[in-house]
């Protein structure tokens, strides 16, 4: 059998990441018939079929889920070996598009980005606040940044800033008036602060002790899709608001906000950078993950 090329494989990685033809030809920058064509040569040369197909979807065999799974970590591999010899070319120059939710946004305009422009003055990052979950290779982008959980399991992950915690918070003046909630089911008599998540359904509550787990429909006058905003509502004491406890350090710290039900909240949520692990990693991405890790490292 003929060893099959670095090309062909690359290319076979991309259609069955996106189950898609044209998806993966636009990443490579190829015709969708062009690809279609090299995938039966392929299979031809393989002696195994790896994909099946229909007029409308496009997905791995069995026999095309154990090559995947065996390509993705190498060809990843081998990106890393060619771009640790990226130094020796000289300075790194390019533009790195990210895809992240406005909190997260914040965090690297104020880590990332001076460490950005001060090893690397040369690349240009373009942040586009996006609280959708979103096909970030379709779309455009170079990486994402969202909770460890949520990442796409044929991206590879890079942990980024310290664990996210979901806390209640709400002003003393509130508090002082209406009093603090033992339990999550207290909030029922209290005013909370809605929040309208991308999708346009309010997001749910979700508290933990014990391993009793609880999910609260949670109501009140105001609902807002911007967790700053919340912490703004809160602040005003206009009640009770569900947030990142990222968003609410600031308020917390000099008693404008409270945290309540602390012993009912679930346990912190990492947070990652994540990019496709099919695909040569460009030396201005690469140069972003490496400053991501250096400031992961530095921190408590």
């Amino acid at each position: 059998m003929a060893r099959p090329s670095l090309n062909d494989l690359t290319a076979f990685v991309a259609v069955a990441t996106h189950r898609s033809f044209r998806r993966a030809a636009d990443e490579i920058g190829t015709a969708p018939s062009t690809l279609s064509h090299a995938m039966r040569a392929l299979e031809e040369r393989m002696g195994v079929r790896l994909l099946n197909r229909t007029t409308r979807s496009v997905s791995p065999t069995e026999a095309g889920f154990q090559l995947l799974d065996r390509l993705q970590p190498a060809l990843a591999s081998l990106d890393e070996a060619l771009d640790s010899v990226a130094g020796f070319r000289g300075h790194v120059a390019g533009t790195v598009r990210i895809n992240a939710p406005r909190l997260v946004a914040g965090l690297l305009v104020r880590g990332v980005l001076p460490q950005m422009a001060e090893h690397h003055p040369d690349v240009t990052v373009d942040i586009v606040v996006e609280g959708r979950l979103i096909d970030i290779v379709s779309s455009g982008f170079d990486a994402g940044v969202r909770l460890l959980g949520s990442v796409p399991k044929d991206m590879i992950a890079v942990p980024f800033a310290r664990p996210l915690t979901f806390i209640c918070v709400a002003s003393p003046a509130y508090l002082n008036r209406f009093g603090d909630p033992g339990t999550p089911e207290e909030l029922q008599r209290h005013h909370c602060i809605g929040h309208r998540m991308p999708s346009g359904k309010f997001y749910r509550w979700e508290f933990e002790r014990a391993g009793q787990e609880l999910v609260i429909n949670a109501s009140g006058p105001i609902v807002l899709d911007d967790e700053e905003l919340m912490v703004e509502a809160a602040m005003e004491g206009l009640g009770i608001a569900y947030v990142a406890d990222w968003a609410a350090e600031t308020a917390l710290s000099d008693g404008r906000l409270r945290k309540v039900l602390t012993a009912w909240m679930p346990a912190p949520e990492g947070i990652a950078v994540y990019y496709p692990g099919h695909r040569a990693v460009p030396p201005a991405l690469r140069a972003f993950l490496d400053v991501v890790k250096d400031l992961r490292k530095t921190e408590p």
